[in-house]
């Protein structure tokens, strides 16, 4: 029993869903139909909405801008010879936290 209910409910969902795409396409020919004995252009639906952009990147915060400043210090340091690239590589990892 249970199979024949499966079969019959399948068939219920099959059968409404052909049923709304047959009155959908009805309607769009219905309305080309009226636009062409008016002499009108038929109208296109319009396309589907693009997803939303990307937000911009936002503007540095306080503690990045104090992680900006220290990697200038570095990058100044290590051109100066006071700090080896190893010291710079160590120190460069330790302000951004990784």
């Amino acid at each position: 029993m249970p199979g024949l209910l499966r079969g019959a409910v399948r068939t219920a969902v099959v059968a409404g869903t052909a049923t709304a795409v047959s009155q959908r396409v009805a309607r769009r020919q219905q309305g080309r139909w009226a636009q062409q004995d008016y002499g009108q252009a038929p109208v296109q639906e319009p396309a589907p909405a693009a997803p939303p952009a990307a937000p911009p990147p936002a503007a540095p915060t306080a503690d990045m801008a104090g992680k900006l400043e220290q990697l200038k210090q570095l990058g100044e340091l290590k051109e100066q010879g006071i700090l080896t690239d190893e010291e710079f590589q160590t120190q460069k990892r330790a302000v951004l936290g990784g």
